[in-house]
Parts: structure tokens; C-alpha cells; sequence
């Protein structure tokens, strides 16, 4: 068994390689470096030596034992953190980005790229499965209204049989047709509407069959503060309530 695929991931991981990165280092193509990490594909001599000397590791470490996260950083064995202490930790959500999103499409069942995505840290339910969006479009504004370029929201997971539970008029991430949209969801009997906010969009009719993923929104993150009109409400109130103590102080 060779733990050539473990150990190049591990190594990537450590050195805070993304694959990309660490393909180009050594003038592969990203997706025979995914192929050579998920055991689909063993790699050339030339590239096995390459990589053991660019990392100072034996040609038979990197072939034959799985290495360890001390030995890669140089450290020994025995120098084990000593005691204890408490660590919180946030729930990492992989985000797309307009950079990420056309890969996206293509590797979005691809593990180890899911791994490479830019991440989210929240204090979240960790044991729910969640996909984070940066927004680079207008679809979802209508009069400098709503969602704009540079917000992010976040979605869960739904499974397809649960498609149709999903409320009408819920906000989702869909990817559909080799694109990935954020809509609000409408269903029928057979078919599932995307509509935009913006007006000028026409409505996205697709079956549920046809959809590779989906994200039902949950959580919201807007890079300006939005227009509150409760706020401007309360304000306003405030304000009458001085003018109205203003006026009994007068009075008195």
C-alpha cells in the first residue's frame, strides 16, 4: 500500500499549500495532483523524487509511512504538547467566491477541493453541512435594495427529497445548468422557479432532477448596513418624546 496520496495532502496541508499552488510547484495540472491524493492515479518516478527532495523526505518515508504532522515541521516525536487546555473551536464553512465559482462548478463533488475553499468561521451547529456564497451580481437587488456585490450568505444543506419541503419564497444556492444562482424558490407539482429580486431577470424553471446541489439560506452577512425603517421609526420617536418633555417643562 502506498501512502504516496496521504502523505502529498497532509504535506499540502501543513505548509498551507492549496492544490493549485502546490501542483504549479511542481509543474503538474491541478486535477493529476487530485487524482494522485484521492488514490486514483500513482505518479511518475520523476515526480516522486521532485517532491521527497523539495521537502527534504526519503523517497521510501514518502512512499511507505504515513508521515506525521511533526515530523513534516521538522519537529521530534517526543516534544508532545504537555497538559491540557480548553480550545473553541468555530464551524468552518466553505465559501464560494467569484474566483472559486467557475471550479466550483466543476469539482463541487470533489472533496478535496471543497478543502480548498476559502473558509467561514461561525459559531454554528457544527454537525450540519453548510455552504457560504460571496454575491457578485445584482440579480437579487431592486432599487439599491435587498442583496448586494460583496455580501455573503450562508445555506444548508438540502438533501432532493427534501426539495419540495422547502417554503415558498425561501432564499436559496442552487447549482443548475452548469451555473450557480441565488434566487428565491417557488415549486410546483413538477417544477422548481428561481426568481430574482431584480425585476429584469426572467424566472429560472428547472425540474428537480436537473439540480446538483441546493442551500436553503440561513444566514446573512451584508458589507453595509442595511436600510432599518424601524430604526428611522425609532428615531423619530425619540425625538418626539424630547420635544413632548421639553414642552410639559415649560409648562411647569
Amino acid at each position: 500500500m502506498s501512502y504516496f496520496g496521504k502523505n502529498i495532502r497532509k504535506i499540502r496541508n501543513v505548509k498551507k499549500l492549496s492544490q493549485q499552488a502546490f501542483a504549479e510547484l511542481f509543474e503538474l495540472k491541478r486535477g493529476t495532483l487530485g487524482a494522485y491524493e484521492e488514490e486514483r492515479s500513482e505518479p511518475r518516478i520523476e515526480t516522486i523524487i521532485k517532491i521527497a527532495n523539495h521537502f527534504s523526505i526519503t523517497i521510501d518515508d514518502l512512499l511507505t509511512k504515513e508521515l506525521t504532522v511533526n515530523k513534516l515541521l521538522k519537529f521530534k516525536d517526543d516534544l508532545a504538547l504537555q497538559g491540557s487546555f480548553n480550545k473553541e473551536e468555530f464551524t468552518k464553512i466553505p465559501c464560494i467566491t467569484p474566483k472559486t465559482e467557475a471550479d466550483y462548478i466543476q469539482y463541487y463533488d470533489k472533496p478535496h477541493f471543497i478543502e480548498d475553499l476559502p473558509k467561514l468561521h461561525l459559531p454554528i451547529n457544527p454537525d450540519k453541512k453548510y455552504r457560504g456564497y460571496l454575491i457578485s451580481n445584482l440579480e437579487m437587488t431592486n432599487n439599491d435594495k435587498a442583496f448586494c456585490p460583496k455580501d455573503v450568505v450562508i445555506g444548508e444543506h438540502i438533501l432532493a427529497e427534501d426539495f419540495t419541503k422547502i417554503e415558498n419564497g425561501s432564499l436559496v444556492i442552487v447549482l443548475v445548468h452548469g451555473k450557480i444562482f441565488f434566487r428565491k424558490f417557488y415549486h410546483s407539482s413538477a417544477t422548481i422557479t428561481l426568481r430574482a429580486t431584480n425585476t429584469n431577470i426572467d424566472d429560472l424553471e428547472v425540474s428537480p432532477t436537473e439540480i446538483k446541489e441546493m442551500w436553503s439560506v440561513c444566514y446573512t452577512f451584508f458589507k453595509r448596513l442595511p436600510e432599518n425603517n424601524n430604526i428611522e421609526i425609532e428615531q423619530k420617536l425619540n425625538f418626539l418624546e424630547q420635544e413632548f418633555m421639553k414642552l410639559r417643562q415649560n409648562f411647569k
